[in-house]
């Protein structure tokens, strides 16, 4: 009895005092993640399973989603408080619907999306795009940002033709050889790799060209910034445990994603998210943390959004993005 006391105490200790504010129970949070649950997201199952999201008085539940439209959507309508989704995704709902969401912590500092094409086809670099056929869903990011892309590259945005093909037949297509590519997250194309030979296939990088995109942010609803600003930033605070955790020992956080979804292939996902690491850890990173955005860089992302999405008025980069909830710089170096 006195060793449980004496836990009870130790854990009483470890949490904030917003908490105990509201009774000592930890406070719910709904968060929707933008797709199916994998090693991409591990950092969030990480401060889970380790308790970080308890020591800040919170319980937060991840549901999987459909797409980063549906995930701002969602935390806009109020149904989920916060999410993860695409930050030009984010600039173009705010320019139609106003700030109803904003992102508090950058996920992804570089956009992965790339084209991968069969080297057999001719395809070695993106001027060697030219003329080809290229799969994509018909609302996809990747394939909305090309025209970004495609002025880095020096190409025309019309340079190839668009084979609209649904997500799940991406790889099917190009094994068959009705396409010679196809868009991807870059992280989520581990699928095709395993059925073809990765050294035959050419990995065409946006951000390798200087298209300097900021991809999955971490968002929030204005409604939960203005009423409770400290739970933003207890979650934020976890979360960045949990990435540091993730990027320091992936292979470890692997386990704790295959206790949420236990279907998952842990070294597989541990690939994945070598992958998603490099996207998360630039140079950008590594001089100014975790988590930040640079205004230069958002300032032209959201005049390049602006222009290719044909947004009626640039949603203000204040209005995108608030850095007031990021945990402290010294927390955000990376480590690993």
């Amino acid at each position: 009895m006195q060793r449980r006391r004496l836990l009870t105490l130790a854990t009483a200790a470890a949490l904030p005092a917003f908490s105990f504010a509201q009774g000592g129970k930890p406070q719910p949070l709904k968060f929707t993640l933008d797709f199916r649950i994998s090693g991409q997201v591990a950092p969030f199952f990480v401060a889970l399973a380790k308790g970080y999201y308890a020591q800040e008085g919170l319980a937060p539940s991840f549901d999987v989603g459909s797409g980063s439209v549906a995930a701002i959507t969602r935390v806009a309508s109020g149904a989920y408080d916060m999410g993860f989704g695409d930050l030009s995704a984010l600039m173009e709902f705010q320019a139609a619907q106003g700030p109803l969401v904003q992102a508090v912590y950058q996920y992804y500092n570089r956009a992965p999306f790339v084209i991968i094409a069969r080297k057999d086809r001719g395809v070695t670099d993106f001027k060697s795009l030219a003329g080809k056929r290229i799969a994509a869903a018909a609302v996809e990011s990747t394939r909305r940002a090309w025209p970004i892309a495609a002025r880095h590259a020096g190409l025309k945005a019309d340079a190839f033709e668009w084979v609209t093909t649904d997500f799940s037949q991406r790889d099917n297509v190009i094994v068959r050889g009705d396409v010679d590519g196809a868009t991807y997250f870059h992280d989520s194309a581990l699928s095709l790799f395993q059925r073809v030979d990765p050294a035959q296939l050419a990995v065409l990088s946006y951000a390798d060209i200087g298209a300097s995109l900021y991809g999955n942010a971490i968002l929030a609803s204005s409604k939960l910034v203005s009423e409770k600003p400290e739970t933003v930033r207890a979650f934020l605070r976890a979360t960045n445990r949990g990435v540091q955790d993730a990027l320091a020992d992936p292979v470890a956080a692997m386990a704790f994603v295959k206790q949420r979804e236990p279907m998952v292939d842990e070294k597989l996902e541990a690939q994945r998210f070598a992958l998603t690491a490099k996207y998360m850890v630039t140079a950008d990173t590594r001089a100014h943390g975790l988590g930040a955005v640079q205004p230069e860089l958002l300032a032209r992302q959201i005049e390049e959004i602006t222009q290719t999405f044909g947004l009626k008025a640039a949603p203000p980069a204040s209005q995108v993005f608030n850095a007031s909830f990021l945990p402290a710089a010294s927390e955000r170096a990376v480590k690993a």
